[in-house]
């Protein structure tokens, strides 16, 4: 009788083995579909896209003079227009897409794009370190560093963009933007002085803006308190 009721169980065994390994499978399946969906959304925006991403780009993108049309969250021809021109102007590759470089750029961060130092990604740590390079290259090591920190401390302050690209990018704040020192070999001196700035150093004393004397023709930022120079620049607040 026991031989009868194994026999008998040896199938239904098999059965429940086979139905368990489908359903494993099929739940591993959907989790990567459901991965390479969500990095998708989150990290890759192009025309057709939807979303909360897509509203954020348009709002950026609309507030800096790049696009007209209404934050709606739809990719659509206008939102590439206005994205290629944010990409021309700011020397990345001009493809209407944007990709984790351009969200970057833009101060846009996915959970897949934040890690690194103080909360900051280790992409937002090279771009300190290129624009202190450009533009403090042939300036002591203190004033690299106060540089450094000025583009910390604008992150920090309400009238700034609340993102280290924000801040970087942000049109007309720096002239390494404008006339491509940004894209210029970075200097080992500027990673140094980007990770002496990201511990806490200051040299500037909460400075939010610096210019050298010598070569700047504007008015405005001759109108600021200075709290010190630096080799050849001024830091004021």
């Amino acid at each position: 009788m026991s031989k009868e009721h194994g026999a008998d169980a040896r199938p239904v065994l098999l059965i429940r083995t086979i139905s368990f390994s489908f359903a494993l499978l099929l739940l591993i399946a959907l989790g990567v579909f459901a991965a390479r969906m969500w990095q998708t959304t989150d990290v890759l925006s192009k025309q057709g896209s939807r979303g909360n991403e897509v509203r954020q780009i348009q709002q950026k993108l609309k507030n800096w003079g790049y696009y007209f049309g209404e934050v709606d969250g739809i990719f659509g021809v206008q939102t590439k227009k206005a994205v290629m021109d944010f990409q021309r102007k700011n020397g990345l590759a001009v493809d209407g897409i944007a990709g984790n470089a351009t969200l970057r750029a833009m101060g846009i961060y996915s959970s897949q794009q934040t890690s690194g130092s103080g909360g900051y990604s280790d992409s937002d740590i090279a771009l300190l370190a290129n624009i202190i390079s450009a533009e403090a290259r042939g300036e002591p090591f203190e004033g690299q560093v106060a540089v450094g920190a000025v583009v910390l401390n604008r992150v920090e302050h309400p009238s700034f963009p609340d993102t280290l690209p924000g801040v970087v990018y942000q049109p007309g704040a720096f002239t390494a933007i404008t006339d491509g020192q940004i894209n210029v070999a970075v200097a080992e001196s500027a990673r140094k002085a980007a990770r002496e700035a990201l511990a806490g150093s200051d040299p500037s004393g909460g400075a939010l803006y610096y210019y050298n004397p010598d070569k700047t023709s504007n008015k405005w930022i001759r109108t600021r308190p200075v709290i010190k120079r630096i080799g050849a620049h001024l830091f004021c607040s």
